[in-house]
């Protein structure tokens, strides 16, 4: 088979491993290593993927909000009977 093991010797190795380590650790391993892989496949993916602009709500004004100082110019701003 693969570099001179057959399978009889596949089947001993597998046998001792599973003696040593046990089924429900082994098992807890695999399921760790599947996680692991399948995390690192999804920020492979997610780094892959153009960034976006972020997009702005329908309430949401791309103006920037008004300064002190512009609000001192505005005579909606300016409590009402107060003449400049």
């Amino acid at each position: 088979m693969v570099g001179g093991i057959s399978g009889w010797q596949l089947l001993i190795l597998l046998l001792i491993v599973v003696l040593v380590f046990g089924t429900k650790r082994l098992r807890n391993i695999g399921g760790d290593l599947g996680s692991a892989v399948k995390g690192f496949r999804k920020g492979m993916e997610d780094d892959t993927e153009p960034a976006e602009p972020e997009k702005l709500q329908a309430d949401e004004s791309p103006e920037t909000p008004p300064r002190d100082s512009d609000k001192e110019n505005d005579p909606a701003a300016r409590p009402p009977g107060t003449d400049v």
